[in-house]
């Protein structure tokens, strides 16, 4: 029996509507099963960029559910999904279609931490040598034992005056921050009282400053703001929401963490201003263990960049799919980054 032409006809309109009448999210979904929460955040931070024959390079960050870095993956922990135009979903680019390599943070790009420092007179007077103690204990976790030059930190340091103090500039150099640190005495200060929401300002200005340097010389970068203090701001000097709205304005390149000690801490104002962390020592004798505890986090935060550079054997279309899926090194978590690329001018000969 002849089956209509109209059959057929009937059949594709409703395969296109099936396929094409959803929304990317829902389709998406549909491919991959996705969970409507991951458990995984994946944030394009520059990217794609493509470059003749083929490559397609992407640089994102990974973090796990509740806004914590995932740091030290490799390439066993992710996988690669291209949508070309015949294709309903992403299909897996295996190896042998397509050389890739996953680069972690020392190979693709440069971190600084900012280390602001509380040197208000309750510190200077009351805490100063446990503060040393434990801003070297800081520096010995964060920094590497030999020089990397794509690591650096630089201290700052705020009172009462209207002024962010640098102490010592970003630097690579371990023994050089240690020394600074030392130097601190404690009459260093002229003004007892603290500035502190002009210290997260300024420090925020400084922070994309760092950042646009970086991006000047066409180098990759990310910045962590830790900050210190014992109590709240008494300066008086700006307005508590334009803090706030410092911090939320710098860019998810630029991670913020907090540190308050004993009573006195306003706790609000810290979560704010330490949107990816706020950490609390009940007693300055325990400042020490906290600070370590954080540069463990800091650690992660820098580590939890990833540049992902491929050869794609796509030769054609200016809107292709690419698509990273990301495992937790014990494979529980999972997560998925979604962009677009063109392949305009694609040909063989991809060399990374």
């Amino acid at each position: 029996m002849r089956i209509p032409n109209s059959f057929f006809l009937l059949a594709i309109l409703i395969t296109a509507f099936s396929f094409g009448c959803k929304d990317d999210d829902q389709q998406f979904a549909d491919c991959f099963n996705e969970p409507k929460k991951p458990k995984l955040n994946l944030t394009l931070i520059e990217g794609p960029t493509v470059s003749l024959p083929s490559k397609v390079s992407v640089f994102f960050r990974v973090r796990d559910d509740n806004g914590n870095p995932v740091g030290y993956l490799t390439e066993d922990n992710f996988v690669i999904y291209e949508k070309g135009l015949n294709d309903p979903c992403p299909r897996i680019i295996s190896e042998f279609e397509a050389k890739r390599k996953i680069s972690g943070r020392e190979q693709v790009f440069n971190h600084t931490t900012m280390l602001l420092l509380d040197l208000s007179g309750s510190v200077l007077q009351q805490s100063l040598a446990n503060l040393q103690n434990a801003a070297i204990a800081f520096i010995d976790e964060t920094m590497p034992d030999t020089i990397d030059n794509s690591i650096k930190m630089g201290i700052w340091w705020f009172d009462g005056e209207d002024i962010l103090h640098e102490l010592e500039a970003p630097t690579s150099d371990i023994w050089e921050l240690k020394a600074a640190v030392n130097s601190i005495t404690p009459n260093i200060s002229n003004d007892n009282s603290t500035d502190l929401y002009g210290a997260v300002i300024k420090g925020a200005a400084i922070a994309e400053q760092i950042l646009a340097d970086y991006q000047n010389q066409d180098v990759s970068s990310a910045v962590s703001v830790v900050l210190f203090t014992d109590g709240e701001d008494r300066a008086n000097r700006y307005l508590k929401q334009d803090a706030y709205n410092a911090v939320a304005a710098t860019p998810a390149d630029i991670s913020w963490f907090t540190l308050g000690v004993g009573n006195e801490i306003n706790i609000p104002d810290l979560q704010t201003i330490g949107r990816n962390g706020f950490f609390q020592a009940a007693s300055i004798s325990q400042l020490t263990a906290v600070f370590k505890q954080l540069a463990l986090v800091v650690n992660n935060e820098a580590n939890s960049f990833y540049l992902f550079e491929y050869c794609s054997p796509i030769r054609n279309g200016a809107n292709n799919e690419l698509v990273i899926e990301a495992f937790d090194i014990q494979g529980n978590e999972s997560g998925f980054l979604k962009t677009t690329f063109d392949a305009t001018g694609f040909t063989s000969g991809c060399q990374l």
